[in-house]
C-alpha cells in the first residue's frame, strides 16, 4: 500500500507541471504569394483541320482523306516530323434540313472534320507552315499556342520568387498588428501556365500570316502557414 500511495502521489504532482508546461497554442498566420517567370518561347502547337461535305458519309470521309494527306505532305516537306503531328478530333456528322418548312428533317449532306494538332520546335518557320498547310487543304486554324519545351528551370525560379512573396507579405502584416513572425509549420503549392503576351512582325515569308511568340509567363503559388510570436 505504501509502494501504490507513492506512485499515485508523484502522478497527480506531475500532471498540473506538465498542463503548464505546454500552454496556449501560438496564433497562426497562413499567406499565399506568387512569382512569374517569363521568357521567350521555344516552340508552338498550331491546330488546324480539314472539313469536307458530300452526298455520303463515305464520300465526306474519302474527300476529308484525300485533302489530309495533302496536308500532311506538306508539314513534312515544311520540316515538321511525324512525332510532332497529331490527329486529335475526327468526326462525321449529317446535315439535316427540313426544320423550317415543318416537314421530318431528313439528311442533305454529310460533313467530316479532322483536327490535327502540329508541334512546330523551329518558331522562324512558323508562318511558313501556317501558309503551307492552309494553302494545301486545311480550311479550318482552330488555335495556337506558345510553350517552352523546358520548363522546370523557370518554374523552379518562379517558386523561389512565390516563397520570398509569401514570407515578405506575412512579415508585413504580422508586424503591422505589433507581433513578431514565428516559425514556419506547413507549405502548400499551386501553380499555373499562363499564356504568351502577343505580338506581331512583318518580317515573314511572303503570302505567311505575320506571327510572333512573344513571351510565356509560368507561375507559382505558394501557401505559407507561420506562428505568430507576441
Amino acid at each position: 500500500m505504501r509502494v501504490l500511495t507513492s506512485l499515485a502521489l508523484a502522478t497527480a504532482l506531475s500532471l498540473p507541471v506538465a498542463a503548464h508546461a505546454e500552454g496556449p497554442a501560438p496564433a497562426l498566420i497562413t499567406v499565399t504569394g506568387e512569382g512569374i517567370v517569363r521568357a521567350a518561347p521555344d516552340q508552338a502547337m498550331l491546330m488546324i483541320g480539314v472539313t469536307t461535305q458530300a452526298d455520303t458519309a463515305a464520300a465526306a470521309m474519302a474527300a476529308n482523306s484525300a485533302a489530309l494527306a495533302t496536308v500532311l505532305a506538306q508539314l513534312t516537306a515544311a520540316g515538321i516530323a511525324d512525332s510532332d503531328m497529331q490527329t486529335s478530333n475526327l468526326s462525321i456528322n449529317p446535315n439535316w434540313t427540313g426544320y423550317d418548312s415543318g416537314s421530318t428533317p431528313t439528311i442533305s449532306s454529310y460533313v467530316a472534320t479532322n483536327q490535327l494538332d502540329v508541334r512546330i520546335r523551329a518558331l522562324d518557320t512558323l508562318g511558313a507552315v501556317i501558309d503551307a498547310a492552309v494553302s494545301d487543304g486545311a480550311n479550318t486554324l482552330n488555335g495556337l499556342t506558345f510553350g517552352v519545351t523546358d520548363q522546370k528551370p523557370l518554374l523552379d525560379e518562379a517558386r523561389k520568387l512565390a516563397v520570398t512573396d509569401a514570407r515578405a507579405r506575412a512579415e508585413l502584416l504580422v508586424a503591422a498588428a505589433g507581433g513578431t513572425l514565428g516559425r514556419l509549420v506547413a507549405v502548400s503549392e499551386g501553380g499555373g501556365y499562363s499564356g504568351p503576351a502577343p505580338m506581331f512582325r512583318a518580317d515573314q515569308v511572303a503570302g505567311a500570316p505575320p506571327v510572333q511568340g512573344g513571351e510565356v509567363g509560368l507561375t507559382a503559388t505558394v501557401t505559407l502557414t507561420y506562428e505568430i510570436m507576441n
